[in-house]
């Protein structure tokens, strides 16, 4: 009797033992399971960090980088620079070096992707092999609009800013014309030249890299476009046409993310400054052939003037 009771003691200890085991396998399971269902933000090992940008919008100036950077911004895998850094552009911002540059970007999750504007980069002659000594493997974006109305948008944002300086300023056609022809040697003109600046660039970086976005149609409907962009980028689609709405008070669309509005500042869409439409046509015959060429190094067509 004692013996079997001596027994039945021990087997009760070893089926105690067993299932203690059991319990530790089944918690550190439970424990694995909760670790890889947590989001990239919410991994206990996941560390934030100022990065290099994976994608760089270069221009074109007042051709929407702004409305671009702001609609790229809702992609949760995307963090955006909030302030043009203009690095590979000035001088001075160049000679501080990689690490300067590097600290004016913002903090990312490992697989988020970094993305810096700075429209200056694409008309300025050293950007290209700058930013290609920087990161070869940098994607580019580039959103263009007619130039025509570019050049006329250029001007009204200085005439604007002049007058609230209350500094003189020039008519456009006194600017844009000499001697009854267009004056070539005009800044907001040469900014309109694209294909030149646009072969800089090709001489550094493959087509491939280099991604159009059209300013008018991003404006119009902005939805196709940013499904184009996040192709582009190789990221997860989770922009939607949810993510917009017409503003019929401002006239174009604004961003709606995780319950929060937000429109472009109110010097977006600004009436343009006077010129009359003779030589507004004189610009676009100008601008003709060069656009053409542009056409040709990008490989698609616009509708402009």
């Amino acid at each position: 009797m004692l013996w079997t009771l001596l027994l039945a003691l021990i087997l009760l200890l070893v089926l105690q033992a067993q299932l203690c085991i059991c319990l530790r396998e089944l918690r550190s399971v439970a424990l694995l399971n909760s670790a890889t269902s947590e989001s990239p933000a919410q991994a206990p090992n996941a560390t934030t960090s100022r990065r290099m940008p994976g994608a760089i919008i270069i221009g074109v100036r007042k051709g929407g980088t702004r409305a671009l950077l702001e609609m790229l911004n809702i992609h949760p895998d995307i963090e955006v620079a909030k302030a043009e850094v203009h690095y590979f552009n000035l001088d001075e911002n160049f000679r501080k070096g990689l690490d300067w540059y590097r600290a004016q970007m913002p903090l990312t999750l490992p697989g988020q992707v970094t993305v810096e504007k700075t429209p200056g980069y694409f008309t300025a002659p050293l950007a290209p092999s700058r930013m290609w000594s920087a990161n070869p493997a940098v994607k580019l974006l580039l959103i263009v609009r007619d130039p025509a109305e570019r050049l006329v948008s250029d001007y009204t944002q200085v005439l604007h800013n002049r007058l609230q300086q209350i500094k003189p300023y020039q008519p456009l056609e006194e600017l844009l014309l000499r001697h009854g022809r267009i004056n070539p040697s005009y800044k907001a003109l040469q900014r309109s030249l694209y294909h030149q600046h646009m072969a800089r660039w090709l001489e550094f970086f493959p087509r491939k890299q280099i991604h159009i976005v059209d300013g008018e149609a991003l404006i119009q409907n902005p939805f196709p476009e940013l499904q184009k962009a996040e192709k582009f980028l190789e990221l997860p689609p989770r922009i939607t046409q949810d993510n917009f709405y017409f503003n019929t008070t401002k006239g174009f669309y604004c961003l709606l993310s995780e319950g929060h509005d937000k429109c472009l500042d109110d010097s977006k869409g600004r009436p343009h400054a006077p010129l009359s439409n003779e030589v507004f046509q004189k610009l676009c015959r100008y601008l003709w052939v060069p656009n053409q060429i542009f056409f040709r190094m990008v490989e698609r067509t616009f509708k402009w003037c």
